[in-house]
């Protein structure tokens, strides 16, 4: 098997509870098209794309040690969404049942914000101001 036959690459896995409703939220929030779905004893795993980014959402099972934020008290991994306008995406995050963390500022060569959607995870919304990754003598973190 080829690496592209085998879609080679990392794809996160976002566990959740009320997988169908963090399923609308993503779709509404961040313009997320479904592509795959599967549904079975009141679980859903799906697969989603927000332009040509994949990610999974599933509802956590922690019998498999897959635990949604909810149950944890708080998320191990932050998301990066860029997009062209960050303020307006945040904005729809936010009308959508988003919190917002921080507003869209200028920060190390980025205009970005940070949510944390209704289901535990946080997605920082931005965009590079210029040629990323920066060139020598660009801003450092």
């Amino acid at each position: 098997m080829t690496a592209e036959a085998a879609g080679v690459g990392v794809q996160v896995q976002l566990s959740v509870r009320r997988g169908r409703e963090a399923i609308a939220f993503y779709r509404e929030a961040f313009g997320a098209v479904e592509v795959f779905c599967f549904e079975g004893d009141g679980e859903v795993v799906a697969q989603l794309a927000v332009g040509e980014t994949v990610f999974w959402v599933e509802d956590e099972s922690p019998e498999h040690h897959n635990f949604s934020p909810e149950t944890l008290g708080g998320a191990t991994e932050r998301l990066l969404l860029v997009v062209d306008d960050p303020s307006a995406v945040l904005e729809q995050a936010v009308a959508q049942g988003a919190r917002q963390v921080r507003p869209v500022e200028v920060a190390h060569g980025w205009l970005l914000g940070r949510v944390a959607d209704p289901f535990g995870h946080h997605w920082e919304i931005g965009r590079p101001l210029g040629h990323w990754p920066p060139r020598e003598g660009g801003p450092s973190i």
